[in-house]
């Protein structure tokens, strides 16, 4: 009897200095511990690259404008990074592509730790198709899976809200970040509304990633020179080939062509020749599909350069006259356009020192 007396004495005694010690502890540690943020960064390239370029050139066309898309994804992981002081979970970069195979800048984004490609469809006339709905999916089941706690969100359509209130629905703040307009705005009101922050990216930041395209301009569009020249038909063009040619003196003849610059008359007239834009954008589709095709390991196919070997060289000649729908044969000035785009196309992509195909 005297045991069991003790012995409860004894616990009695133990509980009594436990809950001393809880209380203790409890006093001390009051505040809850903070929750460590978790979040992804979901980019629009549609959207971000179409609202830069209209604010940086004028134009929200890819083909006028260079983006140098890893060193932009890394600024704009930072600036996240910075704002809500997290851990990054991945970045989503939602672009779109031909029949959704990725071109060699998006294959190098794909690379890039952190980062996970999303690839929509682009239709004929350059409309990206599905890059919303694939945006939607994610967020909801992150959201859902309870991945992240907040969202990074760089867009503008208003498509975009049910994702972001069924985001907010399972705890997720959304973050809507926007390119700055350069006038009114860019973004759907609806989704300014829905989120819970809003940021916007100015000229200054995206200045030092996007640059204009040289080639963008053409003398016979651009407004500043005036309206555009009468196209002088075939006919005009070689019909008088033989009637200059007849013409001797001491100096250069120059010729009127209407509105296009005077041709200096030195002999007979070379044939006209194919839009040298179209040549080099062939080329670089051409090095494209090789790179996609053959991969880095067989890099060295192309070493030392610039001259392609003529395997290569073949092959890029034909795949381009395919693409154009015309020979390139006669052209000796558009077959070096191609080989430059070419090797411009892998240089951009491999690092690779380039030289001029001409000798």
């Amino acid at each position: 009897m005297a045991i069991h007396a003790v012995g409860q004495s004894g616990t009695s005694g133990t509980r009594t200095q436990l809950t001393s010690l809880e209380s203790e502890m409890m006093t001390e540690f009051a505040a809850p511990l903070p929750i460590l943020a978790r979040y992804a960064v979901m980019v629009d390239v549609g959207y971000i690259y179409a609202a830069a370029g209209e604010l940086l050139f004028g134009s929200s066309s890819r083909r006028d404008f260079r983006v140098d898309a890893v060193p932009l994804i890394q600024v704009v992981t930072k600036h996240a990074d910075e704002l809500i002081r997290g851990e990054l979970l991945r970045v989503y970069w939602y672009d779109a592509a031909r029949d959704r195979v990725p071109t060699i800048d998006q294959r190098v984004i794909a690379q890039m730790p952190w980062v996970k490609l999303r690839l929509g469809n682009l239709n004929a006339r350059g409309q990206q198709k599905g890059v919303d709905a694939q945006i939607r999916a994610d967020m909801e089941a992150l959201a859902r899976h309870r991945a992240i706690t907040d969202a990074v969100l760089i867009a503008g359509d208003e498509d975009m809200v049910p994702a972001v209130e069924a985001a907010q629905a399972f705890g997720v703040r959304v973050h809507l970040w926007g390119i700055e307009p350069p006038y009114g705005t860019n973004q759907a009101e609806r989704l300014v509304w829905e989120s819970d922050t809003v940021d916007v990216l100015d000229g200054a930041f995206l200045r030092p990633y996007f640059s204009k395209n040289p080639t963008a301009v053409d003398a016979r569009t651009d407004p500043g020179l005036g309206p555009a020249p009468t196209v002088p038909s075939p006919s005009q063009l070689f019909g008088e080939r033989h009637a200059r040619s007849s013409r001797t003196g001491s100096h250069p003849i120059l010729s009127n062509t209407g509105g296009f610059p005077a041709i200096r008359d030195t002999g007979p007239m070379p044939r006209l020749g194919p839009d040298r834009t179209r040549v080099e954008e062939a080329g670089e589709h051409v090095a494209q599909k090789w790179i996609l095709t053959r991969g880095r390991d067989n890099i060295r196919d192309l070493l030392p350069g610039p001259i392609l070997p003529p395997v290569i060289d073949k092959e890029l000649l034909v795949d381009a006259e395919k693409e154009l729908g015309l020979s390139l044969r006669p052209y000796q000035e558009a077959r070096e356009w191609l080989r430059d785009a070419f090797w411009e196309r892998v240089h951009r992509e491999f690092g690779i020192s380039i030289g001029k195909s001409r000798g």
